[in-house]
């Protein structure tokens, strides 16, 4: 098995807070996809639970748009976060899912990624690599903007 993409991450919030990043609509919002790219709340619905199905648009600056979807896995807050996604309605879902974890340290949180790397190239792995730091670093602006408690 070839080796996955990990993306490790430590951000200056608590681990229910990075959490509720994943998790809370509004804050997915804000972090997936950059700055540069524009997800309309109104298009994510996030239904967080064992089986539950996860979607979210994506409009790009050319003016192309990505429907992102898939189904959590496993959901085991705040610790584990575990979801299959896709952006090609007509492909069959993706059989491994995304894994993300939250390990609380000290002053914040250490969240790691993992995805498979399924038929991906070299090139696409550097590619999504690049894209995860894009998010994270946005979702990083989101956290301090926010505070701990989610809060503007």
């Amino acid at each position: 098995m070839a080796d996955p993409l990990i993306v490790t991450r430590r951000f200056k919030a608590p681990r229910e807070r990075v959490w509720a990043a994943w998790t809370r609509p509004e804050d997915f919002a804000a972090w997936f996809g950059t700055e540069a790219v524009e997800v309309p709340p109104a298009t994510v619905s996030l239904d967080v639970r064992t089986g539950g199905a996860w979607s979210a648009e994506m409009h790009l600056p050319d003016g192309d748009t990505v429907h992102w979807f898939g189904e959590y896995t496993e959901v085991d807050p705040p610790h584990r976060l575990a979801f299959t996604m896709n952006d090609d309605p007509a492909a069959p879902p993706y059989p491994e899912p995304v894994v993300v974890e939250f390990r609380e340290m000290d002053g914040g949180t250490e969240m790691r990624l993992t995805q498979p790397r399924g038929d991906f190239s070299d090139e696409e792995m550097e590619e999504m690599r690049a894209s995860y730091q894009g998010f994270f670093d946005t979702m990083e602006k989101l956290l301090a903007s926010r505070g701990a408690d989610g809060g503007a």
